[in-house]
């Protein structure tokens, strides 16, 4: 069931931008489902991968958005984008998952991620 009210929804998602608290988060990239504990992250190149912080900011009607991050990687394939609490934390700083457009990079790049919650 959506939620009718539009500063319901937006309770929603500001909630949702604490998980990580002071409304933060880091940004992370997989090569597969990282499941509910943030397996299948990236790992090595140069400059070598790491997590990225994002700062939320709230919109309206149940929307949240993170600041843009450039993340670099290593050639490879990457499916899915993460969400933690800590820039280096285990299994249980994971917060979320969404399945991206599967992007192939033939060597060393970027990705350039905007994290964006949508309260329905």
């Amino acid at each position: 069931m959506a939620i009718a009210v539009s500063a319901t929804r937006q309770a929603l998602a500001d909630a949702y931008k604490n998980i990580g608290g002071s409304n933060t988060a880091f940004v992370s990239v997989h090569t597969a489902d990282p499941g509910t504990t943030g397996t299948n992250e990236a790992s090595g190149g140069t400059p070598v991968y790491e997590r990225k912080q994002t700062t939320w900011t709230s919109g309206t009607g149940g929307v949240v958005t993170g600041a843009q991050v450039t993340i670099d990687l290593p050639a490879g394939t990457y499916t899915y984008v993460g969400l933690w609490k800590t820039a280096t934390g285990g299994e249980t700083d994971f917060i979320d998952k969404v399945a991206i457009s599967s992007t192939t990079l033939g060597a060393q790049g970027q990705l350039l991620i905007t994290p964006t919650f949508t309260q329905s």
